[in-house]
């Protein structure tokens, strides 16, 4: 009887056992186990926390663009890239948690065969690919060369580096394919798949078409008929309109709420301070949106000194209505949108209207998404006022102000257009960082191609500009 109940027991592990192997060799991407709505979902949210959060370990560009000045630790305002390895962190994140995702989930997407859901498949491969552009396009704005054509590739661990002006221009024309493939009178990810439109699809094909607006301006001074193209069609095909177009990513209560809510509020940090700069000029412009932007210190608007240490309750802090949970993480904007126009006219290409309307309808869709009040005085104000012989102050310095909160959209403006002036932190580490250095994992694990990359481009430092950054900037550092 004893040998009977060990000879049962062990015929019992040993089935178990054998599940436990077959759970583990599972493929965990395969559509069966996670579905390409749910990676996409986890690709969109990373994307959004990436380009939304203040954590000094992953996202230092609102500091960069002087709109925030660090308190008791002013490292990053100082433009120190070493000391939290913040080039290493945004590259990991954005090919391993976001990139890679969108391409399993494009893949996954593709294998599922249903009836129900068939139909809505272009769809959503088509909003998948704009969310690979507009990933892969700020890879290259802040890096420069970068892996692309062999990466993601598990078989190739040493991708080589494509030049990015090439990766820029195959960007255009996938996004390109992207909005032609869409059909407006189908559905596409439902709303809790995706957490920008909730799946609508002619907001997405607005927006792809405004990512290419952006993209080809960007391109303008690189490779000005490429752009001009790009820019015309974009327009043609219908780009954001006002402020309801907004691609806001919809952030709920913790652990899904908004990073800037996750990082200083529910962690109760004080952190950061409004910075000087732009204190400053709204002060001198008299802007209505200051209060809207931040808070007051006894009726004024006082900022911390770019690159010092601060004591919070000195200065001006960051308005609590931009620190909810439930903050939307902006990826494009209509103010944005209208800045970009306006830089496209005075560069005359064909985009309707002149440089100085769209660049009066920047300052309005501003005014509007702020709810500030005053329009009329702040445009009749000489310094605010359009000069058409200096467009590129013009329009920077306004751009500026509107995309205020907006990160990597303010950086890669500050940088095209080198206006407003900016002022040397006071204890800076280098230049004005125009690009991320690349990641240190790179020179020891991919040194080959590192080291070609960084040739191509004119050496691997945070000063070097890129390809679409055709001149110095004015600030005299």
């Amino acid at each position: 009887m004893k040998k009977l109940i060990l000879i049962l027991t062990a015929a019992v592990f040993a089935v178990s056992c054998s599940d436990n192997l077959e759970d583990l060799n599972q493929n965990i991407k395969d559509p069966t186990a996670v579905s390409g709505e749910s990676l996409f979902a986890s690709a969109q949210k990373q994307l959004a926390d990436q380009i939304t959060t203040p954590n000094v370990n992953l996202n230092n560009t609102r500091l960069w663009v002087q709109h925030w000045q660090e308190t008791t630790y002013p490292d990053e305002s100082n433009y120190d890239q070493s000391t939290r390895p913040i080039p290493d962190n945004h590259w990991r994140e954005m090919y391993r948690d976001v990139l890679r995702d969108l391409k399993e989930a494009s893949i996954n997407i593709t294998a599922t065969d249903n009836d129900i859901t068939n139909p809505l498949k272009p769809n959503k491969l088509a909003i998948i690919e704009v969310m690979n552009v507009y990933a892969w396009s700020n890879l290259v704005e802040t890096y420069g060369n970068v892996p692309y054509s062999e990466a993601l590739d598990i078989e190739n661990l040493l991708p080589k580096y494509d030049d990015g002006i090439t990766i820029y221009k195959d960007l255009i024309v996938r996004l390109t394919a992207a909005i032609n493939s869409m059909d407006t009178s189908k559905g596409s990810f439902s709303g809790d798949e995706e957490k920008i439109y909730s799946g609508d699809v002619a907001s997405w094909k607005k927006f792809a078409n405004t990512l290419k607006l952006r993209m080809g301006i960007i391109l303008a001074d690189a490779d000005a008929a490429t752009a001009k193209a790009a820019v015309e069609s974009a327009v043609a095909s219908g780009i954001f309109t006002s402020n309801a177009d907004d691609a806001g990513y919809a952030y709920t209560a913790p652990p899904n709420g908004n990073p800037l809510n996750n990082n200083l509020v529910l962690s109760n940090r004080n952190d950061y301070v409004a910075g000087k700069t732009i204190i400053d000029l709204m002060n001198i412009l008299e802007d209505p949106r200051r209060g809207s932007f931040f808070t007051d210190v006894n009726g004024e608007y006082i900022g911390g000194v770019i690159g010092d240490q601060t004591v919070y309750s000195d200065y001006s802090h960051v308005t609590p209505s931009i620190l909810g949970g439930d903050y939307p993480g902006w990826f494009l904007q209509y103010a944005e949108t209208e800045f970009l126009l306006a830089e496209a006219a005075a560069r005359e290409f064909n985009v309707g209207g002149s440089a100085e309307s769209h660049y009066v309808a920047g300052i309005t869709a501003s005014f509007d998404f702020w709810g500030a009040d005053g329009l009329a005085g702040y445009l009749a104000n000489p310094a605010v006022v359009y000069n058409s012989g200096a467009w590129r102050e013009s329009i920077g310095t306004q751009a500026w102000l509107a995309n205020y909160n907006r990160t990597f959209a303010s950086w890669l403006s500050v940088r095209r257009l080198d206006f407003p002036v900016l002022v040397e932190p006071i204890g800076a580490e280098s230049g004005y960082p125009v690009r991320y250095p690349y990641p240190v994992s790179e020179i020891n694990l991919n040194p080959t191609n590192y080291e070609e990359a960084a040739s191509a481009i004119g050496g691997d430092v945070t000063e070097t500009r890129l390809f679409w950054d055709k001149f110095d900037n004015t600030w005299g550092f």
